[in-house]
């Protein structure tokens, strides 16, 4: 009988659209994961545009669906910060910024499966 996978410790945060950073107000877009021992870094965008407009009629969605298709790409090693170890491109992309994309802390967990707990994320924080 094989023996079951050990969890890894694994790191991620959600990534916010936040219309007007002085008044606090954001939706949830994606989610980015980072486990290490399985050298796994990853995230996944879900950007509600009827939520996103009911909290700010003004947004240029295609700019901000631009902007947030560049978190994938770079954590898949796209680009000049693509070039920097996963490590350190999670820790670019999670760094705070007072931008209209932002990212919440960073929280940790377990799990022997990094897709299906980013999948798990976007379902229960974002969807």
């Amino acid at each position: 009988m094989p023996e079951p996978s050990l969890p890894s410790p694994f790191e991620y945060a959600i990534i916010r659209v936040v219309p007007w950073v002085e008044r606090g107000e954001y939706i949830n877009a994606g989610a980015i994961l980072y486990c290490r021992q399985q050298r796994f870094l990853a995230a996944r965008i879900e950007l509600n545009p009827t939520r996103l407009l009911a909290l700010f009629p003004q947004a240029n969605l295609s700019l901000i669906q631009s902007q947030l298709d560049l978190i994938p790409q770079i954590c898949n090693g796209a680009g000049f910060i693509g070039q920097l170890s996963q490590s350190e491109r999670f820790n670019w992309l999670v760094s705070p910024r007072s931008t209209i994309i932002q990212l919440s802390s960073v929280h940790t967990g377990l799990c022997t499966n990094p897709t299906a707990m980013l999948k798990h994320l976007l379902e229960t924080m974002v969807l």
